[in-house]
Formats: C-alpha cells, sequence, structure tokens
C-alpha cells in the first residue's frame, strides 16, 4: 500500500516537473510540497516527534518510488534523514524536540556538513573548527558538496573542537541556515542531479549556544559515522529508483520500436540485456531491503550491510541507466527521453555518502563472521 501510494502521487505530482527541474537546474518545488502534503517529506522521523514514523525499509520504498520518477527529489526524504539523524542517534532529548518537530511538519529541511575541500574520503582530516567561548562555541571553516544548501533550515556541523585528537576530537552541532555569519557559494554545475543545490557553506564567526551540540564533546565523528551506517542503505534505495525507472522506460520502448518488421523486443540480444537489467536490479533491491531491516534492528553486521547495499545497487543502477541508454539508440542519448536524465543521475550514487572504493574498503573490515 506504501509502495502503490507514493508511486501514484509521484506520477501525478513529481514526474511531471521532472525534465524541466534537470534542464533548468531548479529546485524541485513542486516535489517538496506534493511530498510535505502526504506527509513523505521526513518520513524516518518518529511519532513522538510529530513524525510518520517510518521504519528504515519503509523509508527505502518511500526514496525508491520517488527516484523512479526524478532522482533530484529523491533527495529531499534522504538527506532529511541523513540531516536529522545525528540528532536522533545522539542528540539530547530538548535538542531532538527543537528540530525534529519542525522537521516533522515540513516547516524546515535538515542538511548534513561533513566533507571539506580537503576532507573528502578523509573525512577526520578536516579543518573547521568550533571554540569554546563562554556558554557558546563558535565555528569558522568551510564545508564543500553540501546537498540543499541553501534550501534547508537546519544544518548539522561536524567540526574540530580539540586538534590534537584527530577523528576524537571532532564534535557535532546543530547550525540554523538564520545564525549570523552563516553562507553559502554558487550552486555547483553538476553532471546529474541538477535539481538538488549542492554548494558549500561558509561559518564565518558563526557563534551558537552550547546546547546546540549532538552528543558530547569529541563524539561527533562517531556520530558520523554511524549516520552513515543508516543512511548509505538510503543511496542504495535511490540508485534503485533509478533504475527500475530506467527499465520501465526501456521495457516499454522496444515493445513499441520496430526493426526489421518486428519490436526490437523480440530480438534475443535484447531480451538478453532486459534479462540481466532486471535480475541485477532485483538482487540489489534483496540486498538493500536486507540492509534496511538490519538498520531498523541496529544488527552487529549493519556497517558491512550498509555499505554492500549502497556499493552494489548503485554499480548496478550505473550499468542498468547505460544499458537502457544502448536500448533506445540514438533516441536514448538525446534529452527528449528520460533514461539520458537517469544515467547521468545515476552517478553520483557511486560517488556521495563514501565512494565504491571506500565502500569496499568498509567491507573488507567488517566481513560477515
Amino acid at each position: 500500500m506504501l509502495r502503490e501510494s507514493v508511486r501514484s502521487l509521484a506520477e501525478a505530482k513529481i514526474a511531471p516537473f521532472a525534465a524541466d527541474v534537470d534542464e533548468e537546474g531548479r529546485f524541485p518545488q513542486e516535489a517538496l510540497e506534493a511530498l510535505v502534503a502526504g506527509d513523505l517529506h521526513a518520513v524516518h522521523v518518529p511519532e513522538s516527534y510529530g513524525g510518520a514514523g517510518a521504519d528504515a525499509l519503509a523509508t527505502v520504498i518511500v526514496i525508491e518510488e520517488v527516484a523512479r520518477v526524478c532522482a533530484s527529489s529523491s533527495l529531499i526524504p534522504a538527506v532529511n534523514k541523513l540531516g536529522s539523524l545525528p540528532v536522533l542517534l545522539s542528540g539530547s532529548e530538548e535538542l531532538k524536540k527543537r528540530y525534529l518537530a519542525p522537521l516533522a511538519q515540513g516547516d524546515g529541511m535538515f542538511s548534513y556538513c561533513l566533507s571539506e575541500p580537503d576532507a573528502g574520503s578523509d573525512a577526520a582530516g578536516m579543518k573547521t573548527k568550533a571554540v569554546r567561548d563562554g556558554d557558546g562555541y563558535v565555528l569558522n571553516g568551510v564545508k564543500r558538496w553540501i546537498t540543499n544548501a541553501g534550501v534547508s533550515e537546519y544544518y548539522t556541523v561536524m567540526a574540530v573542537t580539540d586538534p590534537e585528537k584527530r577523528s576524537r576530537g571532532i564534535s557535532a552541532f546543530v547550525v540554523e541556515k538564520s545564525d549570523e555569519g552563516v553562507s553559502f557559494g554558487a550552486p555547483e554545475k553538476k553532471l546529474g542531479i541538477k535539481g538538488s543545490p549542492t554548494r558549500e557553506v561558509y561559518l564565518d564567526n558563526v557563534r551558537i549556544p552550547a546546547d546546540r551540540m549532538i552528543g558530547e564533546e569529541g563524539t561527533g565523528f562517531a556520530t558520523a559515522m554511524k549516520t552513515l551506517d543508516h543512511t548509505r542503505i538510503t543511496i542504495a534505495a535511490q540508485a534503485l529508483g533509478i533504475a527500475q525507472g530506467a527499465l520501465d522506460y526501456a521495457k516499454g520502448y522496444v515493445r513499441e520500436r520496430k526493426q526489421f518488421g518486428k519490436p526490437i523486443g523480440d530480438f534475443q540480444g535484447v531480451q538478453f540485456m532486459l534479462a540481466d537489467m532486471a535480475m541485477k536490479l532485483e538482487a540489489a533491491r534483496q540486498l538493500t531491503y536486507a540492509a534496511a531491516a538490519r538498520s531498523e534492528r541496529g544488527d552487529g553486521d549493519l556497517t558491512f550491510f550498509g555499505a554492500a547495499a549502497k556499493c552494489y545497487a548503485s554499480d548496478a543502477a550505473m550499468e542498468i541507466t547505460t544499458d537502457a541508454v544502448q536500448l533506445l539508440g540514438g533516441y536514448g542519448y538525446t534529452r527528449d527521453y528520460p533514461v539520458e536524465r537517469m544515467m547521468r543521475d545515476a552517478k553520483i550514487t557511486q560517488i556521495y555518502e563514501g565512494t565504491n572504493q571506500v565502500q569496499r574498503i568498509v567491507m573488507a573490515r567488517n566481513l560477515p563472521k
């Protein structure tokens, strides 16, 4: 029922704008309004804070179905979870009430500020600092590749509070868009997900009260890594949705397109391509759903499964969307057909929330016993 309701909403309210959103590189405001109206913009927020209380698998299904028609729009529920999960995992009760309630109501989105110009895969090498000053902290630094920056009201920011301790000297804070000293760079000009703004976040003597620290001082990096264990699964979900959208379109196309006197879908070579696409997609889906179940239970092998799902599903999405373009031939290479957009959108799923090379390192260090 959840899948059917999200799919019908996505097809009616989000899909009609997907091509324009990509072409114009604009934020999918129609999608945000539709998702908020359907209470699907941040389904992971518990009912105790006014949210829908969706479990990890339900959240995956929501993201998957939105991504099937528009990858940029699927980053609304996905990044709302990414940005707010540190508060859910490690924040005080007061902090949870203060920030999860407006998120659940649709009054403000959440973004996640971990990466920096010189700290990507080596996130512990960050330089953004938070210095204690009386009853607060003063933050200075630059965060890069921040999804939905400038649109979101709230930002989970990782900053160094003790430079001597490397990862154990990093703390997490909630910064508000309206805080004095917060500003944003120009939107990045990207290959795909063009409707999701990606910008730098500048922190210039941003003073925030000490009660906006998430958890204890020095625990920020551990919270950031624990967050990614859960949210990599949402990127796997996004990859599933993109791949499903491309496969669905390609299936319809090969039934209609005729060459040599019959539909090209009647040729065995095309049938084999579709079979491989469907097989890889279903394998990715089963792995992703298994990882989501582990996320919900908090299983000990979540780190492996989260990395495996993200890595496998995104690699599969890149292959499936590339094959979909191939099946459409010259048409697939044009912006008149959606598979070209889906192929470009799929690429980022292999890169963000940890490159797939990093996922393989994570898996190797956490092999199932």
